[in-house]
């Protein structure tokens, strides 16, 4: 029986025994800054509109209906794009069709940066997330197929927290562009090239920068093991043990992988991977992922994010309301003498400042989450982020001080942490075969929920903010308990890779 340690008598090993020889080095490393990277240019096409709608305002006179349009027009592009991602990258592979969608999502991102009214952005940046929609669970998927179980909740943990970073990242690229007051009329489109149009170009350039880099890296070597390709599997498991130890590739006696009864193996018809997940043993999982995704709206608060910050920072630099919940101030009319020297509807500085703040604090919650997870497990996780952080939305209002009021609404946000542990558990519940578009599937819940909440939500803090609050928080408190349906998986990615190791 293999021990785990080489032997050049050893003809056959498993999957993940392979993955534990070839180690994890520069090749891991790698891969797991692009991941972040192309995380990174994810939320720049499928989320720029929440810088880019405030901004845009002025210059394409858009009402607050109108704003509502273009912020839930790239969920609409996400929620048609994400299933057929997961399905193409399950067909084809996860690294073909990341490379595909993140050229064509940039290119159309960046023409909508010469949008001639507010309808033309509406439909570009649709069909850029529509375009972008498989990147985040293809890319999340093939760093978990690539690297040995032992370090794979730490990459995940890594992602997801540049991933809840991100609208940081976005709001650092905007700070030096938005306030720029250059206007070039361009006479054949009828528009103004401004500083808004130059930040949707800008938000274009990972996106082109991370298919150059996807250059650098194989296929995930588990998906072509399922594809029944079991030598060119082992090529690319022998590269990156020469990329981590820097050994050739002879090095590592691996003659064959061991197949598990259990797996299937070669290209799979379009019935064969849908239906096995709406089917018993794994129908539950996919109601209860898909349940989840759909109670956790804290994404909806994110879409509306810089433009929350923006009139909070306003009205409390103005030294007055400061004695009031967040939704009352958000309600407050702000009076002052216009600014001659100030760009038309531009962002507030330190409101930008502020969106980067809780993105750093929620990666570094996740960071501090990350460090017990293993004890308590994710599913455990999972129910206590939603009760703490549904509780504080419902709080937020409750508290008569800008500060505080502010304050737990930040906890509140700090809910979006949920999707990495939602995402990790899907991982780990479904199989190869099925696992990208498992993933998207039940993700597409969310986004579909996420697309209702963006226009309830926008129609709430306008009529009703307090009532958007507790509706939401409510909402996402009481995923806690449809969460603990989900066995206790505290070691349930031990027992997965046991289970998996299994001749």
């Amino acid at each position: 029986m293999y021990n785990g340690y080489k032997n050049e008598n050893d003809v056959k090993v498993s999957f993940e025994t392979a993955l534990d020889l070839a180690g994890f080095g520069l090749y891991s490393y790698n891969l797991t800054a692009l991941t972040g990277f192309i995380i990174i240019a994810y939320a720049c096409i499928s989320f720029g509109t929440t810088m880019i709608i405030p901004t845009s305002a002025c210059e394409l006179k858009t009402t607050n209906a109108q704003q509502g349009f273009i912020a839930a027009g790239p969920l609409v592009g996400i929620i048609l794009g994400g299933v057929i991602g997961g399905y193409l990258g399950d067909k084809f592979g996860r690294r073909r069709m990341m490379f595909v969608s993140l050229l064509s999502a940039s290119v159309v991102n960046a023409l909508a940066s010469i949008s001639v009214d507010w309808i033309m952005l509406l439909i570009l940046q649709s069909i850029a997330s529509f375009c972008a929609a498989g990147m985040y669970s293809l890319s999340m998927t093939m760093l978990s197929e690539s690297v040995p179980v032992a370090k794979r909740n730490l990459v995940v943990l890594i992602v997801t927290s540049i991933f809840l970073m991100a609208q940081g990242i976005m709001a650092v690229m905007a700070i030096p562009i938005i306030p720029l007051s250059f206007s070039i009329y361009l006479p054949s489109l009828g528009i103004h090239w401004n500083s808004w149009r130059l930040l949707v170009l800008v938000y274009s350039v990972p996106g082109l920068l991370a298919a150059v880099w996807l250059l650098t890296v194989k296929e995930s070597p588990k998906y072509i093991y399922t594809q029944g390709k079991e030598q060119e599997a082992i090529d690319i498991i022998k590269s990156m043990h020469r990329m981590n130890k820097g050994k050739s590739a002879e090095d590592l006696h691996i003659t064959g992988l061991m197949y598990n009864a259990q797996q299937s193996f070669g290209p799979s018809s379009t019935k064969e991977q849908i239906v096995p997940l709406f089917k018993t043993p794994l129908l539950k999982y996919t109601i209860i992922m898909t349940i989840l995704f759909v109670f956790q709206q804290v994404g909806a608060f994110g879409i509306w994010l810089p433009t929350i910050a923006n009139q909070f920072v306003q009205i409390v630099e103005t030294g007055k309301s400061t004695d009031q919940s967040l939704c009352s101030i958000l309600s407050t009319t702000i009076d002052t003498p216009p600014d001659p020297n100030a760009v038309p509807c531009s962002l507030n500085v330190t409101s930008l400042l502020f969106v980067l703040l809780v993105g750093a604090l929620r990666s570094i919650v996740n960071g501090l989450l990350g460090l017990i997870i293993n004890r308590v497990g994710r599913r455990n996780m999972a129910m206590a982020v939603a009760l703490v952080c549904g509780l504080a939305g419902i709080i937020t209002n409750l508290i008569p001080n800008a500060f505080g009021s502010a304050a737990f609404f930040v906890i509140f946000t700090l809910g979006i942490l949920i999707v990495g542990l939602y995402t990790a558990i899907t991982v780990a519940l479904f199989p190869t075969n099925l696992r990208a578009l498992a993933v998207a599937l039940t993700m597409t819940g969310g986004r579909i929920g996420n697309f209702a909440s963006v226009q309830i939500l926008n129609l709430l803090l306008e009529v009703n903010c307090d009532a958007g609050f507790y509706l939401f928080s409510s909402i996402f408190a009481s995923s806690a308990i449809v969460a603990a349906f989900l066995p206790n998986d505290k070691n349930l990615q031990i027992n997965q890779a046991k289970k998996e190791d299994c001749s």
